[in-house]
């Protein structure tokens, strides 16, 4: 078992070899620290095994850096530009900029993100932010394309995405499935698999299982012309 699991190691590289090497050395399993970071039970095997996330999120590599008593350098990459990590939310005052990143989460049938550079800003009232329960978001604002989340999500519309950990919960989510960057309802569809839904009911559901899927953020506000 030992050798097994030693092998397992020396086939990965940088952050994801040096996650595994520490979870055994601490005896933890990678459900405990996933759950830990408020993520399903698959997420850290899915991100070693899979490479799905790309890269750990900033506050989850603090956090886990915290745990196992190591350096958070020792969790990222060497080049650590993924889409994944928004640009630093800047705030001013009585208002909060939120950056406008240069993606497109498809309401379709999905498709692999262009850039990921942040080309704008949004402004909004740290008190409006605070009355939606938004103060300790992870904010970053992308476009929905397609139209499989219709009436709800219209092509075109932006919408801000909370990326801070939490404890999954259906809803609609940001999520990536292989390369593929989607907007869906996601739901619970048991025995560790989920459910990818579609408003438009032309588009079927979709469901994989739980370990397929990296929930990028929750969907949180919407806008977009009438």
């Amino acid at each position: 078992m030992m050798q097994t699991q030693q092998n397992a190691v020396e086939s990965l590289s940088g952050p994801r070899a040096r996650l595994l090497e520490l979870a055994q050395a601490r005896g933890v399993s990678l459900a405990a620290l996933s759950e830990l970071l408020g993520r399903n039970p698959s997420y850290l095997q899915q991100f070693i095994r899979k490479g799905s996330p790309r890269k750990l999120e900033e506050q989850d590599r603090a956090t886990l850096a915290r745990f196992l008593g190591v350096g958070e350098e020792e969790l990222r990459e060497a080049k650590d530009n993924s889409y994944v990590k928004p640009p630093r939310r800047r705030d001013g005052g009585d208002w909060v900029e939120v950056p406008r990143l240069d993606l497109g989460a498809a309401a379709g049938a999905g498709r692999i993100p262009g850039g990921e550079a942040a080309f704008d800003a949004f402004r909004f009232s740290r008190r409006w932010l605070e009355e939606q329960g938004l103060a300790r978001a992870e904010l970053s604002a992308i476009r929905v394309e397609g139209d499989s989340m219709e009436p709800l999500l219209n092509d075109g519309d932006e919408i801000l995405v909370d990326r801070a950990p939490r404890a999954f919960r259906d809803g609609i989510h940001v999520v990536r499935l292989g390369d593929t960057l989607m907007v869906k309802r996601v739901a619970s569809a048991g025995a560790g698999r989920v459910a990818l839904l579609s408003q438009n009911l032309a588009y079927p559901p979709v469901e994989v299982a739980a370990e397929e899927v990296a929930i990028i953020g929750r969907v949180v506000w919407k806008g977009g012309r009438v």
